[in-house]
């Protein structure tokens, strides 16, 4: 029993952390809460859904297709909602607003075009169990584990072991030092924006696989940015670690205490490691990147 609620969590924390990643990839250059995040984590579950229900598509082209449709509206989000405020130097108050106003707007097209019914992603596993150690572990749960370590584990070489993820670092400490020292700041944030949008649109199709979409889903991602804030934003580590800790608590006390104390236990532990340590686990000072 503990096993199997233990690879659960995980399970739920690497979905947390998927998400996570992507707030923190944003605020780590932008230095600004992007809040559409989680439509684009809706879009994609659309987005997966319909590729799987309605085209009949294995899994693999609704993965895929999910990533690079995500990817694309959140390249197409920054271009439309960010961009001319980068080139206007604007405070990241307003970023955080336009932000917000977008996903309103996103939101409410679902409604418009869709409706506001819910959905439910075709029975790709079957409800599989394997035993593990006496206990009886889902092979969503598994497989949701796996490809969110995966992604993880090859963005974190891409940041650490390439040209591109070097430079995505060094404008994360300094923008303005690192375009005098010839990086390209429009491409590089167009890249963040589709790492991001990627991992939104791995963290969709996984969504929709364990529950069901509907068009307000994107209010679960809220606990995604709890997790960053937890880890500390900004600090890619501190998201996984985060999205972790958060998905652990939250089935272990919806197990051996109550589910309906679960999303009152998140925002507590959200308030009370922000009272206890202000930047997160692993956050840095806003002071340092002035």
């Amino acid at each position: 029993m503990l096993l199997q609620t233990l690879v659960t969590g995980l399970a739920i924390g690497g979905i947390y952390a998927l998400m996570a990643v992507g707030y923190s990839l944003v605020f780590s250059v932008l230095n600004f809460s992007n809040f559409a995040h989680g439509t684009v984590i809706m879009l994609a579950s659309y987005m997966g859904y319909y590729i799987l229900a309605s085209f009949h598509q294995p899994l693999a082209v609704a993965i895929l297709g999910a990533v690079v449709g995500a990817a694309g509206l959140a390249v197409l989000n920054e271009s439309i909602a960010y961009s001319s405020l980068r080139a206007r130097r604007a405070p990241s108050l307003y970023f955080m607003i336009s932000a917000m106003g977008t996903s309103i707007f996103l939101e409410n097209m679902v409604y418009v075009t869709i409706g506001s019914h819910f959905y439910a992603y075709p029975e790709i596993f079957h409800r599989q169990t394997i035993t593990l150690l006496a206990s009886s572990v889902g092979i969503l749960d598994l497989f949701a584990l796996g490809f969110s370590a995966a992604a993880i584990t090859v963005l974190h070489y891409f940041l650490t072991r390439s040209k591109l993820g070097t430079a995505i670092r060094a404008a994360s400490y300094d923008m303005t030092v690192a375009s005098i020292n010839g990086v390209n700041i429009n491409r590089l944030v167009k890249l963040v924006f589709v790492l991001a949008g990627s991992l939104a649109g791995l963290s969709g199709i996984f969504m929709g696989l364990k529950y069901i979409v509907y068009p307000t889903m994107g209010w679960i991602t809220n606990k995604a940015y709890i997790a960053a804030v937890i880890g500390g934003l900004g600090s890619l580590p501190g998201a996984v670690i985060g999205g972790l800790i958060l998905g652990l608590t939250e089935t272990l006390v919806s197990v051996y205490v109550s589910s309906i104390i679960r999303d009152v236990f998140s925002f507590s532990l959200l308030v009370v490691l922000l009272l206890v340590l202000p930047t997160g686990l692993l956050g840095k000072s806003l002071e340092e990147k002035v």
